[in-house]
């Protein structure tokens, strides 16, 4: 397989459970991670290996190191793997995504962006998301990526997948809009990158994941509420009044192990200990403490809005990153550009680059 994003926590567990049961790593592809990268070189001992740029290539242990976008779609492209396995991060991911679809190449997706930004252009034939909520529904489903009219629809009601709430959810409202990075970033249940962190204390990383739902169930009828112990990660309601749960510990292994296996026949995590744990609480996401939260409905109704905000989202988290922004500004700059492009069609993969040129030039005039 090939492995995007070989060094970030997606990447590592992937290596392991490769490692577990012996599946052969052709390509590796990193960022910045040099050390850790040098250390996979030498375990996995790939054919190809791309990192982000000059200065990292200089860096790493190999022969033939490669660096930029184009290296990536290239190894893609001339690789002999039948899986990649995309785990980069942002926006970066989706020209590897479209170009393995072009190969005709199974995806195991971790890089939510893909679908948020080009959903309707993907063929969900050949993606198998890793991310704990939709294997959670996937699992549910009978291992049923796509809902369509049949005996499965009939007895389906809707589809839930669940929230942590993120670093400031049990934070006094007044105080939420000036949070500091340092706040955003203790995650309450698990430590991720920091954009993954920074959208799940603002909510963005669920919309997101509700989009990807739309897209791999087929379905607008999928709704989120927060869990606060992350053990829960998906449910189904039925129509006959029962409701189904995804349980497991909080741990990718088990998403990338059926991504990466025909099938699984052993124990990958523990089970979860319902007696230790004791309790489990529930709540509503709440629009005063998600401003984000408000645009659910309109972006399961028109999912091209998903580039709208991804792309205003990396805007307002670069801004926060560098001090010019408050925490309460990234929804405010993002519901900002919902309102002034809230008509958009997409009708091709140039769209979305047009698109996503006019939103920057939007979010650089006096938008702050």
């Amino acid at each position: 397989m090939i492995v995007l994003g070989s060094t970030g926590s997606i990447g590592v567990n992937t290596l392991e459970i490769a490692k577990k049961f012996n599946l052969e790593i052709e390509g590796l592809v990193a960022g910045n991670n040099y050390e850790l990268l040098n250390k996979q070189i030498k375990e996995y001992n790939p054919k190809y290996v791309v990192v982000k740029d000059k200065e990292t290539a200089k860096k790493v242990d190999f022969k033939n190191v490669k660096y930029g976008e184009e290296a990536i779609l290239e190894v893609i492209e001339n690789s002999k793997s039948k899986i990649v396995v995309n785990a980069l991060v942002g926006e970066a991911g989706l020209k590897p995504t479209l170009k393995a679809q072009e190969c005709n190449k199974k995806i195991a997706l971790a890089n939510k962006e893909s679908l948020v930004i080009a959903g309707k252009f993907i063929d969900i034939s050949k993606i198998t998301p890793i991310d704990s909520e939709h294997f959670g529904l996937w699992y549910l489903l009978n291992g049923k990526w796509r809902i369509e009219n049949g005996e499965l629809n009939n007895k389906l009601k809707k589809l839930y997948i669940t929230a942590s709430g993120g670093a400031l959810r049990d934070w006094e409202l007044e105080k939420i809009k000036n949070a500091t990075l340092e706040e955003v970033l203790k995650h309450p249940n698990w430590c991720m990158g920091v954009k993954i962190t920074i959208d799940s204390a603002t909510m963005v990383n669920k919309l997101f994941e509700l989009l990807e739902a739309r897209w791999l169930f087929n379905t607008k009828n999928i709704d989120a509420f927060i869990e606060t112990k992350s053990i829960i990660h998906a449910l189904v309601e039925w129509v006959d009044g029962s409701t189904t749960a995804h349980i497991s510990k909080t741990d990718m292994k088990l998403p990338i192990a059926f991504a990466l296996l025909n099938e699984v026949k052993e124990e990958i995590l523990k089970p979860v200990d319902l007696v230790e744990v004791g309790s489990l609480e529930f709540r509503k996401i709440d629009i005063k403490r998600y401003p984000m939260w408000r645009i659910k409905e309109l972006l399961l109704e028109n999912p091209d809005l998903g580039v709208v905000v991804n792309t205003s989202n990396e805007y307002a988290i670069n801004k926060f990153l560098n001090k010019v922004i408050s925490f309460g500004d990234i929804s405010s700059i993002i519901l900002k550009c919902i309102e002034k492009f809230n008509k958009i069609k997409i009708n091709n993969i140039e769209d979305i680059f047009e698109i996503k040129n006019e939103i920057k030039a939007f979010c650089e005039s006096d938008i702050i």
